[in-house]
């Protein structure tokens, strides 16, 4: 078969590939362990001397007044949370009305302050309206939309979250696609994004996160699943953002640290929570593993994994907030792919019977509740979990202090939010490094960051809010957040303490 006069041969390539025309073996490759590959610590500051843009960020976002998140003019998802170089990815895309359309794929990083490089342009192809999935049990909504393009990630794209900018011909509209590749290298730092999260608060297509049973807007409990074969709707929660649509939360509270991380060159590589699921073996390859923003939903093996790289030597760092808190089991798609349906069943630590008499009395319901998350982390989510203050020195003498000038009583205003952790657990050598109120209309409460050795000379770090990237950088397209209080954006101190965390976690 010749490709279309109007398309040249690549793009025809890719089109026929995701048509099933060409072979797509391969596309439902498992995360599989493998050993570490050899370290590169210069990859990172290489890959950023490459030419940047702002190309990147959608400027004609058009979301649905009716079902309130999603954008039917153009929209789309990936079959893969992560992938490596050499593995096939299928990006499926549905646009009402029918239209061509366009697919640039962008690696997020600092590239002279811009954010972004273009790693690939894809198209024109073919778009059309793809149906909406029937609600199936446990409410799930799972698409099984025709692919509209595949291909093979090239070797030589670097580790990192990219997106994939999908734009309509005629009107323009544009959304985003979300992936992570990852590779196997040693490095200093594994980033882990907190995309289960992410898909727990896609309400795509109307009320279809894991908060909604059909009766309840903010539900907490369990038989309710959410797939990752769906576009993720613009973002539910704290405020307006049209950048959140087909992004998850990646550009709300993560972005800004990869941003500072690239900016100065640091040995990273990047995962999905999905390879902390089913890939252990994987963690050990790093010196620092970080969890960043809103990373609330894990399964009982992520824990497993953690507590078992914790004594293995791994140093943690823990620059979110309601972390570790939901349990979920984590289900292959219906065409076995692994890693892609999410279901919660259970809490961390049990439910707390604040919130059974206050708002959740569904988490009595639950039947497979973790460990108290602070096991783990030094601290947890405590009632009323949300809210918002100041980040307050209280061990000013800590080297994590080291530069900053800090005195015991000073803060950082509006940090702390808008979920965070408190109640620090009796572990030994464990130290509260910060502490304060917190307020919100449910009511006031007590944060705590801390940290804690662990048996070989590592440690794990707490910082006890979802905003810590706030007060290190504030890339394109980046929106402050403002509920409960409000960050005030970048800070040297912040940066400073950041810094001598990263120090410190690669042992230098």
């Amino acid at each position: 078969m010749a490709p279309p006069i109007d398309m040249n041969r690549r793009d025809w390539l890719r089109t026929a590939t995701a048509a099933g025309l060409v072979s797509t073996a391969g596309l439902n490759s498992a995360v599989i362990a493998r050993g570490p590959s050899a370290a590169d610590p210069d990859r990172i500051r290489r890959e950023n001397e490459k030419p940047g843009t702002r190309d990147w960020l959608n400027a004609n976002v058009r979301v649905d007044p009716k079902t309130r998140y999603r954008s039917p003019g153009i929209e789309g998802y990936a079959s893969h949370t992560s992938i490596r170089p050499g593995e096939k990815l299928t990006i499926h895309v549905s646009t009402n009305p029918a239209s061509r359309f366009t697919l640039e794929v962008y690696r997020m990083g600092y590239y002279q302050g811009h954010g972004a490089r273009r790693v690939e342009k894809l198209g024109t192809f073919p778009g059309s309206p793809q149906p909406d999935p029937p609600i199936g049990e446990m409410r799930l909504r799972e698409c099984a939309w025709e692919p509209s393009v595949a291909l093979t990630i090239p070797d030589d794209w670097t580790s990192g979250v990219y997106i994939g900018k999908l734009k309509t011909e005629g009107e323009g509209l544009e959304s985003y696609v979300v992936f992570v590749v990852r590779d196997d290298r040693q490095a200093d730092f594994l980033f882990q994004v907190s995309d289960n999260t992410w898909n727990a608060y896609n309400r795509w297509p109307s009320q279809f996160s894991l908060y909604d049973d059909g009766v309840k807007e903010w539900y907490w409990g369990p038989d309710v699943q959410t797939s990752f074969d769906r576009p993720y709707g613009k973002y539910c929660q704290i405020f307006d953002v049209p950048l959140s649509v087909g992004s998850g939360e990646w550009l709300l509270w993560e972005f800004p640290l990869a941003f500072w991380m690239e900016q100065h060159g640091c040995d990273v590589t990047y995962i999905s929570n999905i390879d902390t699921h089913l890939d252990p073996a994987g963690l050990k390859r790093a010196k620092g593993w970080i969890s960043i923003g809103h990373d609330e939903y894990w399964s009982l093996a992520m824990f497993d994994h953690m507590k078992q790289a914790v004594a293995d030597g791994l140093n943690l760092a823990f620059l979110s907030g309601n972390s570790i808190c939901g349990v979920v089991d984590i289900h292959p798609s219906s065409d076995g792919r692994p890693g892609r349906i999410i279901e919660r069943v259970g809490r961390f630590g049990s439910p707390r019977k604040e919130e059974l008499e206050q708002g959740f009395p569904e988490e009595g319901r639950f039947k497979k509740n973790g460990p108290n998350e602070a096991t783990l982390m030094g601290a947890q989510s405590t009632f009323p979990v949300t809210g918002g203050g100041d980040w307050t020195c209280r061990k000013p003498d800590h080297w994590l202090f080291a530069g900053t000038g800090m005195k015991a009583g000073d803060g950082v205003a509006g940090l702390v939010g808008w979920e965070w952790h408190g109640e620090p657990w009796p572990i030994p050598g464990l130290e509260v490094l910060a502490s304060g109120p917190t307020k919100s209309p449910r009511g006031e409460g007590l944060y705590t960051a801390t940290i804690y050795p662990g048996p070989k000379d590592n440690f794990v770090f707490n910082a006890s809010t979802i905003w810590w990237a706030t007060g290190l950088a504030s890339p394109p397209g980046f929106i402050l957040p403002d509920v409960y209080t409000k960050p005030k954006g970048v800070d040297p101190r912040v940066q400073q303490m950041t810094k001598n965390l990263f120090e410190k976690m690669r042992g230098a």
